[in-house]
């Protein structure tokens, strides 16, 4: 499902589909909702929501997604949580949220991602802290950029050893970050802009 503008609600009958893996639902700027009925997809692994710039939530049913590898909210302008319960979704690699301009917290499950090796999130400007990351030791990228709020890195940082890649653009509290360098002495790659 891609590129129709019109539509609003997505079908209920998606449930019914007992072997789909891969739902692209980006560029509905219109779609306003997504279904309950979608966690019993459970063959689901990668559920792409780019621009898709009126869904304001994510069902607290997706959770039930046990096999979701790729979750990807970039551009989703109005989302303004995420679901509290999070901690089933132990096979997640990848959580994108790119310009959530209106996201102003992140779920306390979030260290229970234990299989996350990438999370971006960039322009999320109401956002003015990281929750604990305590277990997500196999992250590998980290991209944290382009915080007006953002006023401190999580201490567990230093613990990823897993970690390849730290991008972090325009951070408003870069003084707070350079002392915290002695960190990442093994990281590979560090982008700093800003």
């Amino acid at each position: 499902i891609n590129e129709y503008s019109n539509l609003i609600l997505l079908p209920n009958e998606l449930s019914n589909f007992t072997s789909l893996t891969t739902l692209d639902i980006s560029r509905y700027s219109r779609l306003t909702l997504l279904p309950h009925e979608l966690n019993n997809v459970k063959t689901l692994t990668i559920l792409n929501m780019k621009k898709s710039s009126s869904l304001r939530s994510l069902p607290n049913e997706l959770d039930n997604l046990t096999f979701l590898t790729t979750l990807d909210t970039n551009k989703y302008s109005s989302l303004t949580s995420l679901p509290n319960e999070l901690d089933n979704l132990t096979s997640l690699n990848i959580l994108n949220k790119i310009w959530c301009s209106s996201l102003a917290s992140l779920p306390n499950e979030l260290d229970t991602l234990i299989s996350l090796i990438t999370f971006g999130i960039d322009r999320c400007l109401r956002l003015s802290l990281l929750n604990k990351f305590d277990n997500l030791i196999s992250l590998t990228t980290l991209d944290i950029s382009k915080y007006s709020n953002l006023t401190s890195l999580p201490n567990e940082l230093g613990n990823f050893t897993s970690l390849t890649t730290l991008n972090i653009r325009e951070f408003s509290s870069m003084i707070l970050l350079l002392n915290k360098l002695d960190q990442f002495t093994s990281l590979p790659t560090l982008y700093i802009r800003e």
